[in-house]
């Protein structure tokens, strides 16, 4: 079996960031995945489990609100919890969904209040959540991206998508 593309990323070298994962085309539709990395992977301990479920409900509810929420196809948890994946129509590149990433950290910052879609009649895990630990890393990861601007994979500077 070949390697998929996102397994030749150096993640010993991956940095919190917002990259282009990949570009897929077909019938001239183009959707592209972003890899929000909120962790450096293999040198920082993973999300804990509820707080990535706070950071998805959160996310998916902005993303899906947000002036962009036309072109959002998912937002949702890496397994190895070091991040998320936002997948959405369009060629793009990671500074034009910069400024919406940023809003999203934002208004999980600022939230307050119950958990959209945390009821047992909404998911399947409903009362798995943690706002303050989901506050903990959004603010890491919004600082990073904010000062940082890591828009390209290690090794890869030159092209913007694997």
């Amino acid at each position: 079996m070949d390697t998929i593309a996102s397994f030749t990323v150096d993640h010993i070298r991956l940095m919190p960031g917002l990259y282009v994962s990949r570009k897929d085309r077909k019938n001239g539709t183009v959707v592209t995945t972003f890899d929000l990395r909120i962790t450096m992977p293999n040198r920082e301990p993973v999300m804990d489990m509820p707080a990535v479920h706070t950071i998805e409900h959160l996310g998916a509810t902005f993303m899906r609100n947000s002036p962009v929420k036309d072109d959002v196809v998912y937002f949702g948890p890496m397994g190895c919890r070091t991040g998320f994946y936002l997948v959405m129509f369009g060629d793009l590149e990671s500074q034009d969904i910069c400024p919406s990433v940023l809003e999203m950290c934002d208004f999980i910052l600022s939230f307050e209040g119950d958990i959209p879609g945390a009821a047992p009649e909404q998911c399947g895990n409903w009362s798995e959540q943690n706002l303050d630990m989901a506050k903990y890393y959004i603010r890491k990861y919004r600082t990073a991206l904010a000062e940082d601007r890591n828009f390209s994979y290690p090794g890869q500077e030159e092209q913007n998508e694997i």
